[in-house]
Formats: C-alpha cells, sequence, structure tokens
C-alpha cells in the first residue's frame, strides 16, 4: 500500500512539470486556440480553455480504468495522482485565483496571495508568444519577493 501511495504523490509532484511544459509549449503553441479565450475573456462562464479539463482527464481515466482492469495497481497510482493534481489545479486556478465560484475570496495567506500575483503576471500577456509564470502551484521566487515588499510597505508606512 505505501509505495502506491509514494508513487500517486511522486505522480502528483511531477504534474507540476507536465503542467508548466504543457502550458508553455502546448497551449501557448499549437492550441493556443482553445487557451486564448482564458487570455481574452468574453462573456458567458464556459471557455474553450475549459475542454483542457477533459484533455487532462483522459490519462488519469485510463490509467484508473486499464490498471484496475488489468490489477496493475502501480498504473491506478498514477492515475490517482494525476486526478489528485487536476482537483488541486481546479480548487486553485478555478476558484482561488480567477474566482469562478465565489469560495476563498479574501485570504491572507501569502501563499494564496503569491500565487494570484503570479497568474496575474501570467495574464498580462494576451498573446501566446510572450509571457511567465506558466505553472500552477510551484511559486517563483521574484513573486514571494513581491509579496513581502507588499507587507513590509504595508505594515511599516513611512
Amino acid at each position: 500500500m505505501i509505495p502506491y501511495l509514494l508513487i500517486t504523490l511522486l505522480t502528483f509532484c511531477m504534474m507540476e512539470g507536465v503542467t508548466w511544459l504543457t502550458h508553455r509549449f502546448i497551449m501557448h503553441g499549437f492550441l493556443w486556440y482553445l487557451h486564448e479565450d482564458h487570455h481574452k475573456k468574453g462573456t458567458g462562464f464556459f471557455e474553450k480553455n475549459d475542454w483542457f479539463f477533459v484533455i487532462f482527464a483522459i490519462p488519469s481515466w485510463l490509467c484508473i480504468m486499464l490498471g484496475s482492469m488489468n490489477q496493475v495497481y502501480w498504473v491506478v497510482a498514477i492515475g490517482a495522482g494525476i486526478a489528485l493534481y487536476g482537483f488541486a489545479y481546479f480548487l486553485v486556478h478555478e476558484i482561488i485565483i480567477h474566482q469562478r465560484f465565489k469560495l476563498f475570496t479574501r485570504s491572507n495567506s501569502k501563499y494564496i496571495k503569491a500565487i494570484r500575483w503570479a497568474h496575474k503576471m501570467h495574464h498580462k500577456h494576451i498573446g501566446k508568444e510572450e509571457g511567465e509564470s506558466f505553472g500552477m502551484l510551484m511559486v517563483a521566487k521574484k513573486y514571494w519577493d513581491k509579496i513581502r515588499r507588499d507587507e513590509s510597505i504595508q505594515n511599516n508606512p513611512q
């Protein structure tokens, strides 16, 4: 049981790299037509970009289903890690950052402030060529530093 949990956690962690690469080279590359409306917000609740939820769910579903059918549980664990990352992505990206569902709208968490700022910097680029901050859960040092500076100014007004 422990090895399967470790495989699930390792897969979850590796998904941050997969997400960065996919976001940078696929979503801002040949599948830009699906991702573009996420940067140039239109009317309506749904975006073409939401299809990436389905695209990323397919490998998870296949790993869980085929691994279960063939009793290859390390494959099920990989599928579970992908699914857990998908849930974390939904929570962070859709609820905390974009607030498509009005939950957790106010937070004093430095992590949430840093991740929101990093994503804001990603969205300042409306074209596919230029960009920054393509990951989701890991925040680069420069965004943490910005949050610390903001809090320092707020706590020590001159």
